[in-house]
């Protein structure tokens, strides 16, 4: 029991920290293009990270992105030593890369310390290989998806508003810009909080608390829910300053089309049930309205960084937890 507190507290840490560290996906356009305090924007986001959980609940109805998670590692393979491994070597990562200003994917970290684990107690036939490779499928999709999206969308509003005055359109835009950054701030939520359910479900399912990984107790979620929205409060002021303009110079006009096609993406793998990274999302949402400007307005040297580190994101996270599980089971005698 005391074990399965541990883990559950990590998981919640986690969850925390995922919230600072995401802050920045759903507040960097909004900041960038003054329509808020940084300040103003970690609540707006906040509050909008909490919502989802009602839209969830009681719209959705059900936590599907939080099954996929849990179901990452075959039933019988899922102990609390490979969970705490895969949540600590994901806490590690998420805390280097927003140290170094990196917007990795939490989501991607997870995954890939919770399935690393898994192989290092009982190799690879421990995970189900095939929703691995449809998650980190999403790695490209996402991005090329938000960015396919963002070009329609941003076309599509130059010609709506080709005949507007610039002044005019400026101050409607910069209104709409809350409507979509409260969009993608529901996405990040619903998204990005499920993960961590998954986890705290195959936890309780290895401790023998629950019988069924989709049968999650109602105080898991809004527990994720709430921690992620307390994170967000935190800001991720590094990460803030890489997306909202080290990436391309974003306008009004340009933050509520990148801020509505990440939500849009979002919104999409939700239904699909596959999680994603929002990260990766509302950047290719990103280059997407700067390519439309022109191509020489995306900094491409900064997003082959990024790609760089998202594709290292999975296999970096699954080799740190195998690492930390082969230290806490052999070295620690944690069985």
């Amino acid at each position: 029991m005391t074990l399965l507190i541990i883990v559950i507290a990590l998981a919640l840490i986690f969850d925390f920290i995922n919230g600072f560290h995401d802050a920045a996906n759903s507040i960097a356009t909004i900041v960038s293009t003054k329509v808020l305090t940084p300040f103003q924007a970690v609540i707006w986001a906040a509050f909008f990270n909490f919502v989802a959980f009602f839209i969830a609940k009681y719209i959705i109805g059900e936590f599907g992105i939080a099954n996929t998670v849990a179901k990452t590692v075959l039933p019988q393979f899922i102990t609390l030593p490979v969970i705490l491994s895969g949540l600590i070597a994901a806490i590690i990562w998420n805390l280097v890369t927003w140290w170094l200003g990196i917007p990795s994917s939490s989501s991607h970290t997870l995954i890939g310390g919770f399935a690393g684990a898994a192989i290092a107690s009982a190799g690879f036939g421990s995970i189900e290989g095939l929703v691995i490779l449809k998650i980190a499928a999403f790695i490209f999709l996402a991005p090329l998806i938000g960015m396919l999206i963002a070009v329609v969308l941003t076309y599509f509003t130059l010609y709506c508003w080709r005949k507007a005055k610039p002044h005019k359109a400026e101050s409607w835009f910069r209104r709409l810009q809350l409507l979509s950054s409260a969009l993608f701030s529901v996405g990040h939520g619903l998204n990005d909080s499920q993960k961590v359910m998954g986890i705290i479900a195959a936890a309780l399912f290895a401790a023998g608390e629950i019988t069924d990984i989709g049968n999650i107790p109602n105080w898991v979620p809004l527990a994720c829910f709430s921690m992620i929205a307390m994170g967000t409060m935190s800001g991720g002021w590094r990460i803030v300053k890489t997306m909202g303009t080290r990436i391309t110079k974003v306008t009004a006009l340009e933050g509520v089309v990148a801020e509505t096609s990440g939500a849009i993406t979002l919104f999409i793998t939700e239904i699909l049930k596959i999680p994603v990274s929002t990260t990766h999302t509302i950047t290719g949402s990103i280059i997407g309205v700067g390519a439309v400007k022109r191509l020489s307005a995306v900094r491409w040297g900064v997003t082959k960084d990024l790609l760089v580190a998202w594709i290292l994101t999975i296999p970096v996270s699954a080799v740190m937890a195998m690492l930390v599980y082969v230290l806490i089971v052999f070295v620690i005698g944690m069985a």
